[in-house]
Formats: C-alpha cells, structure tokens, sequence
C-alpha cells in the first residue's frame, strides 16, 4: 500500500477554498522504478547525495526526497526524486524512484550493477502517472495542506523548491477531477518555461550525464544533498568543494528578449560576453526562456550567443527562491 501525503477529502476541501486559483496538472513524461525490500534504503544510501534513511526513519519521516546518482569522478549521471510508498517502520521499506524516462534502462543497469547481494527488488512502475500540480497563486505554497494518508494517491510538495508546487501520482487512467476538483490538465510545455523561469534542472538536457557538477547545478540549494550522512560515490570531490566553499559557477535561469530564431539554441552553445569572454554555456530552453551554466562573475551583465552569423542577446538572473547570499 502506497503512503500519502494528503487526503482525497482534505485535498477538495483545500480546492474548494481556493476556487480563483485552480491548479494546472502536467502529465510528466518521467519514468517511474520501484524499489523494494528490507535494505531498500540502505542500498540507495551508498548511491545518492542526500540522506535516505531518512525515508525509512520512524516518526516524521519525509514523503519525498530530491538526490543525484554521480560517477566516481563526482559528475551527475542521474536526478531522482524519491516517494517514501511505506507507511510505518513496520512496512517492509518500499521507494518510488523517479527519473528521466530516457535513461530508465541505464539507471536499471546501474542499480543492478552495486546490489549484489542486498535484499531488494527492482522493478519499473508502469501502471502509474506522474504529474507536476502547480496552483493558480502562490506556487508550492503548501503550508495549507493536510498531512493525512489516503489509498487512492500520493500527492506531496515537490521537495526541490516551494516554487515547484507539488508531485502527483495515480494509476493511470485516472480522472484528475476527482482527485483534484476544479484542476486543468495544462500543456507539458508551460511546465518546463515554469522551471526555466525558476532556473530549476530536470532531465538529461539540463544536467548532462558525466558533465553536469552537482553543486554547480544547485542541488544544495533544492535540498539534493547531505554533508552529514557519510559515504557515496562521487562524494569526495563533492565534499571537497563544499568545503572550499567556492562555486564560481551555477545554473542560471535566462531569459532572451523573443523566442530564438529557427530551431532555436543549440545545446552546449557557448555564451559570451559584449566584450567576447567566454561566460559559459546553454543547456536547454523552452521559447524565450531557458537555462545556462554560467561564471558568477557575468550574471549581471550584458550576454550574446553567436548563431548562424547573427548575434542573439539574452540576461540571466538569480531565482528570488534561492539563499540571499547566493550568486554574489
């Protein structure tokens, strides 16, 4: 039995109160993968940035967790969001994992690759459907929401950023009506130009595999990450810059004054400076909005990317959701 965040009934008395906000369901095309048995989260432990024993603690356990799974030289191969589906210590410990559905089979691999022994299933979920709720006002407000447990779903705050609103998941072929009355189901799109307004990375396109740096993609900043829990691959040069306590680098949310021309930016496009200073590079985009790896050191100035001949100039700017001393 799946463990909830929310209650069915609490969740349409929480809707009926905010009728002049009705939320926007995304359906997410990211791939779901179960894993399952009494070392589940100890397994996982060894593999990811953020701490999750905490899903398998007793008392007030978090339903959801943000990590990354990175190789031995400390680069991201994958971003995950965790769904704690046990509900007590009692339960044999259950984990939902989900991950970009283009790298289902690699992560699979991965995993089976460090079980060896370890007494775990795993398995993809394919009879569930991921969505992303965001709310007509305020998103991710969720200081509202009841914390109860319902059978029908899991319906918890995305525990990335605030900003980021919730995740849902039902069986497939559910009717979203019931579960959040008065919601719309909105276009996947309108989701991702939300997350590069917030400069928040999901997928491969974002966070490369063996390129992207964790910190350097912000996951201290969206809560991906423990400095306390001890051992995992990649950690010692992820450790080893925290300690420094330099990152001259960050993803950036940037924004171009129309859409970029023809099939827009490449991926990887280098981005520079008025004066032509390599300032660092696009990763990925929707319309005028997108998200870049960037030098601190010209965030807030002027920026170009040569296309095709032409000069295509864009801005970047620090999400308000991120630490105040951030990007300074």
């Amino acid at each position: 039995m799946l463990v909830r965040a929310i209650t069915a009934p609490g969740l349409r008395r929480w809707c009926r109160g905010r009728r002049a906000a009705a939320a926007a369901c995304f359906p997410l095309g990211r791939a779901l993968l179960g894993v399952r048995g009494a070392e589940a989260a100890v397994f996982l432990q060894g593999l990811l940035t953020n701490d999750v024993t905490q899903l398998a603690a007793a008392g007030d356990a978090p339903p959801a967790l943000y990590a990354h799974a990175l190789n031995v030289q400390g680069r991201c191969l994958y971003d995950v969001i965790l769904y704690r589906l046990h509900g007590s210590t009692a339960e044999e410990p259950h984990i939902l994992l989900e991950c970009d559905s283009s790298v289902l089979d690699s992560i699979q691999k991965h995993l089976k690759l460090y079980k060896i022994r370890r007494k775990v299933t795993i398995a993809p979920c394919p009879d569930l459907s991921l969505w992303a709720v965001i709310p007509g006002e305020q998103p991710g407000d969720s200081s509202s929401l009841p914390k109860a447990a319902d059978p029908a779903l899991i319906l918890t705050p995305d525990p990335r950023a605030e900003v980021m609103g919730w995740r849902l998941i039902a069986k497939k072929g559910a009717n979203l009506s019931e579960i959040i009355p008065g919601s719309q189901v909105g276009d996947v799109q309108d989701y991702h130009r939300h997350r590069y307004k917030q400069g928040i990375p999901e997928g491969v396109k974002d966070l490369p595999p063996g390129v992207a740096l964790p910190l350097e993609s912000n996951l201290a900043f969206m809560n991906g990450i423990s400095f306390t829990k001890g051992c995992y691959i990649g950690q010692e040069l992820t450790a080893r810059t925290h300690h420094m306590g330099v990152i001259r680098k960050r993803l950036l949310p940037v924004r171009f004054p129309a859409p970029p021309p023809g099939s827009g930016i490449p991926e990887g496009a280098d981005i520079l400076t008025e004066s032509g200073k390599r300032a660092g590079k696009f990763r990925a985009g929707a319309g005028e909005l997108g998200i870049a790896l960037l030098r601190l050191a010209h965030l807030n100035e002027p920026l170009c990317i040569n296309l095709a001949g032409d000069t295509v100039k864009l801005r970047a700017a620090t999400p308000e959701w991120w630490p105040k001393a951030a990007g300074r």
